[in-house]
């Protein structure tokens, strides 16, 4: 079945989790994007007459591969099976920045738009001609930054039927960093020795802030060398205020042990800025961390390196929330 050769690479360490029907779908091969900007993807399909409702995967921040690997994990393989034995087709791909990466790095340009859209787009596109999906029941599910851009891609997007967000961010990534930063300090000082310094990362936040940021600013004084285009795109961009001029229904989770994306300072956005909207559903899992793992401890960055599923209640919340539209 789907994944690139890094994901099949650790398959024999990855087990099905036990909330998936393997016998309930069927997983096909998918190219995504028409350009030399194309990534591979895969398409989980129910078998059954439809017509299915279905959802596009949109992957956190960074270079992600279609199964969301994170050491052991597949965290978005766990979602898409777990959605698709439920009766609802999934796609999820290669993100641009894993497969082409060295254009992505030659491209002086490269914004937080060019990272998501267009792949997302014409995901959505090859759903809507898929046999078997309802082309009017068709869902963005983003996790992290995907979670953040996902109101980005349904306004870009009329067709979309509703957006769902895990741990989407809202606060401003440049400062989130400081954040998690200081929290791994305390917690986990270990984890931070190959980072940056933090006033090093202060500096650069203050940077993308700063009025003066403009395309010349040198990307290496920026955080993650990522370039100014990119963070000009970042900071223009928010992500409440689109998704509330969006006539669409959202479900917004949350996990309360998630110290990259928190309670407090993220889902506190989504809440005061969807105040009030019948069709907006907050849901908080409070056993559960960033990739939505369940624990009972403080999260830790070495948990992620720990087998491990996505909590089945978030992938059945998901499911109903969806099945019952």
């Amino acid at each position: 079945m789907g994944g690139n050769e890094t994901a099949q690479a650790g398959i024999e360490s990855w087990q099905i989790p036990d909330y998936v029907n393997p016998a309930a779908f069927a997983d096909r091969e998918v190219t995504v994007g028409a350009d030399e900007l194309a990534v591979a993807g895969v398409l989980s399909v129910p078998p059954a007459p439809g017509p299915h409702p279905a959802v596009v995967i949109l992957a956190g921040g960074g270079a992600f591969d279609r199964d969301g690997t994170v050491g052991p994990n597949r965290i978005y393989r766990d979602i898409a099976w777990g959605l698709a034995s439920r009766g609802i087709a999934v796609l999820r791909f290669d993100k641009v920045t894993l497969t082409h990466a060295g254009a992505v790095a030659a491209t002086s340009g490269f914004t937080v738009r060019d990272e998501y859209l267009p792949h997302a787009l014409a995901a959505i596109e090859i759903l809507r001609a898929t046999e078997g999906v309802d082309a009017r029941r068709i869902h963005v599910v983003g996790h992290s930054m995907g979670g953040r851009m996902a109101p980005r891609v349904a306004d870009a997007a009329p067709e979309v039927a509703g957006i769902i967000t895990l741990a989407g961010d809202t606060s401003p990534m440049w400062w989130a960093v400081v954040r998690v930063l200081r929290h791994l300090a305390e917690v986990d000082p270990l984890a931070i020795t190959a980072l940056p310094p933090l006033e090093t990362v202060i500096e650069q936040a203050k940077r993308v802030d700063s009025p003066e940021l403009s395309l010349e600013t040198p990307a290496e004084d920026l955080p993650f060398g990522q370039s100014a285009a990119y963070w000009l795109d970042l900071r223009a961009y928010d992500p409440v205020a689109v998704a509330a001029t969006l006539d669409i229904p959202m479900l917004i989770l949350q996990g309360e042990r998630d110290y990259q994306v928190t309670v407090e300072d993220d889902l506190a956005q989504w809440r005061a800025g969807l105040a009030g909207r019948a069709d907006v559903d907050i849901r908080t899992y409070p056993a559960d961390d960033h990739l939505f793992f369940p624990g009972d401890s403080p999260s830790m960055p070495a948990d992620y390196a720990r087998a491990q599923h996505v909590d089945g209640a978030v992938v059945a919340d998901i499911a109903q929330w969806i099945t019952a539209r």
